[in-house]
C-alpha cells in the first residue's frame, strides 16, 4: 500500500528538495516531452551526488545522479534520495528508475510528487517499498508540480498548459489604433518573453498576427538547442507562402475542414509543415459552437486543437497571438496562466489585449489569481493563474 505524504517535513527534507528542484530547473529548455526531474543523494547531512534530467532519450535524473556517485567514487549505501517527481516504473527509452535505486542501498527515496503517467501513479515507489526501501513524497509538491504544470496538464487533462503572454501599456493598450506596437515594453521583456517561448514546447499564433507582423516566431538570444514547435490558427489556409515562420524549424497549421493549398507540396520547408484538421464536430455546430461569419462557416475548434496538441505530446502552449484569438481562448476557458509585461506608459485610444463581449454587471468572483509580480527593466510582469476549480 502506498504511504501517504507526511503533512508536515522537516527543514532538512526541505532544504535538499529544494536542491533537487534547482537541478530539475536546469532541463527548462530541453526535456520536452518528457518532465523535467532533479535528483539529489544525501547522507549525514552531506551531498553526496547529483543530476538531473536533460532530454529525452537520455538518463533519467536518478540515473545521472548514481552515475554523479560512481564517477566520484562515493558509496550511496544508507543515504537518502531527494526526487521531484516518483521515480518511474516503466521501460521507456531508458529503464525504470526505481530498480536503478534499489542496488544503491539507499535507506530512503523522498519525492516531491508522484508521477501522474499512468505507467508510473505510484508504482515506482511501490517497488521500492517492496525492496525495504523508505518512501515519502509531498515534500514541497507545489512548486514540483509548478515546474512541470505543462507535463501534469497533459497527463490528467488530456491537453497543453496553455501560457497566453501580453505587452501592453499601463492604461491595458496593445497597439496604437494606426497598428504601431513595436515597442512598448523594454529590450529586457521582450528577451524574457524569449526565455518564456524556449521554455515551451510550441508557439501559437493566429493568422491575423501573421498577416499583420509577419513574426518568426521563434527564439531568439537564449542558449537553447531546442526551438518549440509552431502552431498557426489558419481556419481556411490564408497564410502566404512566404510568410516569415514558414520558412525554418516545424510548423503545424490548424485549419478547420479547409482545401490544402498545392503550393504546400513544393515549399522549401514542406518535410516541416503539417496541418491539422480541428473543425468543429457536427454536434458542436449545430449549438452553435466556433461558428461565426455571414455565411456561418466553421472556424477552428480550439479545445479540440489543444487535444490534439496533446496527442502529439505538447506539454506546455506559449500563446502570442492577437486580441481577438486571445479573446477567444479566454472565454473559451482555456487559458491556464497569463503572463502580462506592463510598461510605465500610457496610450490613450489603442488595441485591447483581448477581444472580450461587454458585461452588464460584475461577476460575484474571479477564476483569476495573482501568481507572481516582479520587475522586469522598467516593466512589470505579473503572472495571472487560472484557480484549480475554474478549470
Amino acid at each position: 500500500m502506498m504511504a501517504a505524504p507526511h503533512l508536515q517535513h522537516s527543514e532538512h527534507d526541505i532544504h535538499w528538495m529544494q536542491e533537487a528542484l534547482a537541478l530539475a530547473w536546469k532541463g527548462q529548455y530541453t526535456t520536452t516531452p518528457n518532465p523535467r526531474v532533479g535528483c539529489v543523494f544525501v547522507k549525514d547531512g552531506q551531498l553526496l551526488a547529483q543530476g538531473f534530467h536533460a532530454k529525452a532519450g537520455e538518463g533519467h535524473a536518478e540515473v545521472q545522479a548514481i552515475a554523479d556517485a560512481k564517477a566520484r567514487g562515493v558509496s550511496l549505501q544508507g543515504s537518502t534520495a531527494y526526487v521531484t517527481l516518483e521515480p518511474c516504473a516503466h521501460h521507456g527509452r531508458t529503464g525504470p528508475c526505481a530498480e536503478a535505486l534499489i542496488p544503491t542501498g539507499v535507506r530512503r527515496v523522498v519525492a516531491a510528487t508522484l508521477d501522474p503517467n499512468p505507467l508510473v501513479a505510484g508504482k515506482g515507489m511501490a517497488i521500492l517499498q517492496a525492496a525495504g526501501v523508505e518512501t515519502v513524497h509531498g515534500v514541497l509538491e507545489d512548486e514540483a508540480r509548478w515546474i512541470n504544470r505543462g507535463f501534469f496538464s497533459r497527463m490528467e487533462r488530456k491537453r497543453p498548459w496553455v501560457r497566453l503572454k501580453v505587452a501592453t501599456s499601463a492604461d491595458g493598450i496593445t497597439a496604437l489604433n494606426n497598428g504601431v506596437s513595436q515597442w512598448i515594453t523594454s529590450p529586457e521583456a521582450r528577451q524574457d518573453g524569449h526565455h518564456l517561448r524556449a521554455q515551451a514546447c510550441a508557439v501559437l499564433t493566429g493568422i491575423g498576427t501573421v498577416k499583420a507582423d509577419n513574426p518568426q516566431l521563434n527564439v531568439r538570444g537564449i542558449n537553447t538547442p531546442r526551438q518549440p514547435v509552431k502552431v498557426v490558427v489558419d481556419s481556411f489556409f490564408k497564410v502566404a507562402p512566404d510568410a516569415a515562420l514558414l520558412q525554418t524549424g516545424t510548423i503545424w497549421i490548424a485549419h478547420a475542414n479547409a482545401l490544402r493549398p498545392a503550393w504546400l507540396d513544393s515549399h522549401p520547408n514542406a518535410a516541416n509543415i503539417a496541418t491539422l484538421n480541428v473543425a468543429p464536430t457536427l454536434s458542436a455546430q449545430a449549438h452553435g459552437v466556433s461558428l461565426t461569419g455571414e455565411h456561418k462557416k466553421p472556424k477552428t475548434d480550439l479545445a479540440l486543437l489543444l487535444n490534439q496538441l496533446a496527442e502529439r505530446s505538447i506539454n506546455e502552449l506559449h500563446l502570442e497571438a492577437g486580441f481577438g484569438l486571445n479573446g477567444s481562448f479566454l472565454q473559451a476557458g482555456l487559458v491556464d496562466e497569463v503572463v502580462q509585461y506592463i510598461a510605465p506608459r500610457f496610450l490613450g485610444p489603442g488595441m485591447q489585449a483581448f477581444r472580450l463581449p461587454e458585461l452588464t454587471a460584475l461577476p460575484d468572483h474571479t477564476p483569476w489569481q495573482l501568481h507572481s509580480h516582479t520587475s522586469v527593466g522598467p516593466d512589470l510582469k505579473v503572472v495571472w493563474v487560472r484557480t484549480p476549480e475554474s478549470h
